[in-house]
C-alpha cells in the first residue's frame, strides 16, 4: 500500500510550483496537513507502560478533513451522537446528481453551488414528502456532498438519508411512508432543478449559466434501505467522512506517476489505472472542500430546531404500538384507534422509558393515516 503522504512528496512541490498562485489557499493548507500529518513536525505524545516502563511515542495527526490516515475518532463520536435521533423506522437512500453542462459552474464557484445544491435536494425532498399522496409529514433529511467518482473524476452529487416517514404538521402522528416507495423521482428531480436554478439567481445574478442544464432532466435515484437503523447508521458513517481516495487505492507509484485501482461501474470488476503525476495532483485536489464549508447538513424532522422532536419519538416509542392484534385486520398498516389511544396513554405516562421492545409487549409497526 502506497501513502497518499509518499505521492505529494513526489509531484506536490512540482505541481505547485508550476501553477502558482492558482492554486487554492486550501488545497496548499491540505498538501502542507497531509505531509505532515504523524510526523516530528506536528510532535507528539509520549507513552510509557505502568508495568514494565516500556516507551513508545505516538506523533499528532493533522486533523485535516480531506487526509485519509485522520477521522476515526470522529467517526465514532459522529456515531454516537446521531443514535439517539435515530428513529426505528425504515430508510431511503436519495441521491441527486448535477448533469455535466453545470459542474464548470459548480467547481469555480464551490461554496456557492454546493450549498445551493444540498439546500435544493433537501428542500425538495421535503416538499414532495408532506404531500399526503406520498407521506404526508415532515421526513428528516441528512444531506452528504460528494464531488468524485472511483477514478477521481469530478462528478458533484449528493447523497441523502430520508426517513421512511414523518411527522404531521401538529407534531401529534407518525405518518410513515409505503413499503420501497417514498417519493416520485421524475417529480423530485423536476422540483430539484427549479430550486437549483432559483437558488443560484439569487445569491449569484453575476454567473452565466448553461442553458442546457435546465432543459435536460437531471439523474435522481432513491433506494430503500429497509429497517436497521444501526447498519444504516455505520454505512452512512463512511460517506460523511469518505475522502475522494483511500490509502488502500493506491497500488503502484513511480517517478512518472501513480496507479489506482477503481471498481467499474458496469462490470463491478476492480480495474487500475494509471495518472501522471500532475494529473493525479489536479483530480485529487479538485475534490479538496473550501474552508469552513459543511458537508453535512441536516434538514426537516432532523433541523437542529426539530431534534427535540425526533428525540422524543425514539425515547417515547412513538414508533411502536400494542401487538397486532390490536390493529384492524380489514385495514393493514392503519392505526386501530383503541390500539392509538392505549399508546398515547402510555407515551404520555412516560411508561415506555421503563419498557423495551418486545418484552414489554411492544412491536415495531407502520402507522398510516385513516
Amino acid at each position: 500500500m502506497v501513502a497518499l503522504a509518499d505521492v505529494l512528496r513526489r509531484f506536490a512541490q512540482d505541481y505547485l510550483s508550476a501553477h502558482g498562485a492558482s492554486v487554492l489557499p486550501s488545497h496548499r493548507r491540505a498538501v502542507a496537513d497531509i505531509l505532515a500529518c504523524r510526523t516530528e513536525q506536528l510532535g507528539g505524545h509520549l507513552w510509557r507502560c505502568a508495568c514494565c516502563r516500556t516507551e513508545v511515542f505516538s506523533y499528532h495527526s493533522c486533523k485535516n478533513r480531506s487526509c485519509p490516515r485522520c477521522h476515526k475518532d470522529q467517526t465514532e463520536r459522529w456515531i454516537a451522537a446521531r443514535k439517539a435521533e435515530l428513529l426505528a423506522c425504515p430508510y431511503f437512500q436519495v441521491t441527486v446528481t448535477v448533469p455535466e453542462e453545470l459542474r464548470d459552474v459548480l467547481r469555480a464557484n464551490q461554496r456557492d453551488g454546493y450549498a445551493a445544491l444540498m439546500r435544493a435536494a433537501a428542500e425538495g425532498i421535503i416538499e414532495l414528502a408532506r404531500d399526503p399522496h406520498h407521506v404526508g409529514g415532515t421526513v428528516g433529511v441528512m444531506a452528504v456532498l460528494h464531488t468524485w467518482t472511483q477514478q477521481l473524476v469530478y462528478h458533484p452529487h449528493v447523497h441523502c438519508l430520508v426517513t421512511g416517514g414523518g411527522f404531521s404538521d401538529d407534531g401529534r402522528d407518525w405518518r410513515p411512508a409505503r413499503w420501497n416507495y417514498l417519493i416520485p423521482t421524475k417529480a423530485l428531480a423536476v422540483l430539484v432543478r427549479a430550486k437549483m436554478k432559483a437558488a443560484l439567481a439569487r445569491s449569484r445574478p453575476d454567473l452565466v449559466l448553461p442553458k442546457a442544464a435546465w432543459s435536460k432532466p437531471w439523474v435522481v435515484d432513491c433506494t430503500a434501505w429497509g429497517d436497521g437503523a444501526e447498519a444504516v447508521l455505520h454505512y452512512l458513517a463512511r460517506y460523511v467522512f469518505r475522502i475522494a481516495i483511500t490509502e488502500s487505492r493506491i497500488v503502484g507509484l513511480d517517478d512518472i506517476g501513480v496507479i489506482i485501482r477503481h471498481r467499474h461501474r458496469a462490470s463491478g470488476q476492480w480495474r487500475k489505472t494509471f495518472l501522471r503525476g500532475h494529473e493525479f495532483m489536479r483530480r485529487f485536489l479538485q475534490h479538496v472542500l473550501p474552508k469552513g464549508f459543511h458537508k453535512v447538513r441536516y434538514s426537516g424532522l432532523w433541523h437542529p430546531s426539530r431534534r427535540n422532536a425526533a428525540a422524543r419519538a425514539v425515547s417515547g416509542g412513538w414508533l411502536y404500538s400494542i401487538t397486532s392484534s390490536a390493529r384492524t385486520s380489514s385495514d393493514v398498516g392503519t392505526v386501530n384507534p383503541i390500539a392509538l389511544a392505549v399508546l398515547r396513554l402510555i407515551t404520555s405516562s412516560n411508561l415506555v422509558g421503563r419498557m423495551t421492545g418486545r418484552s414489554a409487549g411492544l412491536t415495531p409497526f407502520r402507522m398510516r393515516p385513516t
